[in-house]
């Protein structure tokens, strides 16, 4: 099981500097594309997005957060912090696991 990341180019030149393969994307369909694509490497058990290209396409990644048993769906923010009204990452893992922590 391994990593991947989609988000800006300087997110994935961050994480490919630790290991981490990833994919660029600039716009919806880039940012759809490079999903589906990492949805079908079997060895990618979490993916981590970022929060503004998991926007361009939150139907799709929605489907997969919380819902599907893998990958696991992590969505972190870019290099510009976190978007405004977005839960932080304890509100998150509250509401993944069902207790407060």
């Amino acid at each position: 099981m391994k990593y991947s990341i989609i988000g800006d180019e300087d997110t994935i030149l961050g994480f490919g500097i630790v290991g981490v393969s990833g994919r660029a994307a600039a716009d919806p369909d880039q940012a759809k594309r490079a999903f589906e694509e990492t949805l079908q490497d079997r060895d990618a058990g979490i993916i981590i997005i970022t929060e503004r290209v998991a926007d361009m396409i939150r139907p799709l990644v929605d489907k997969y957060t919380f819902t599907e048993k893998f990958p696991l769906v992590v969505e972190i923010p870019d290099r510009k912090g976190p978007k405004p009204g977005r839960p932080a990452m304890k509100e998150l893992v509250n509401m993944a696991i069902g207790i407060k922590l």
